[in-house]
């Protein structure tokens, strides 16, 4: 995977065979979720649902970890070891997971106009 690469499709390919129509569906899928995940997050967050947010957290890191999107992983990972202990560092942690969620989000886009 390039250094810059935020999405490693080699990775995906491993999961798909290759099959590009698979993996533009599986990323168009993946977009819409990370969308809907980060915002729930910010309502949990609110909320102080302990048990949502690491479900939550747990499920982005997964799925980015799926398609290859390592640093959203990554920053998913983080959330979750956060909690919602000090809201301050949690507000922050999902701030840049938002940040590499937007990041896949061009990506993907970006993918599908290729």
């Amino acid at each position: 995977m390039p250094a810059n690469a935020v999405v490693d499709l080699e990775h995906l390919a491993r999961y798909t065979g290759g099959d590009a129509a698979l993996n533009a569906e599986i990323l168009r899928l993946f977009d819409s979720q990370a969308s809907e995940l980060v915002i729930r997050l910010r309502t949990i967050l609110e909320s102080r649902d302990a048990k949502s947010w690491r479900e939550v957290t747990h499920a982005i890191k997964g799925a980015a970890r799926g398609v290859g999107a390592f640093a959203l992983a990554d920053a998913a990972a983080q959330c979750e070891r956060v909690g919602l202990d000090d809201h301050r560092t949690a507000s922050l942690a999902v701030d840049q997971l938002d940040v590499e969620a937007g990041a896949v989000q061009r990506f993907i886009h970006g993918q599908s106009k290729a």
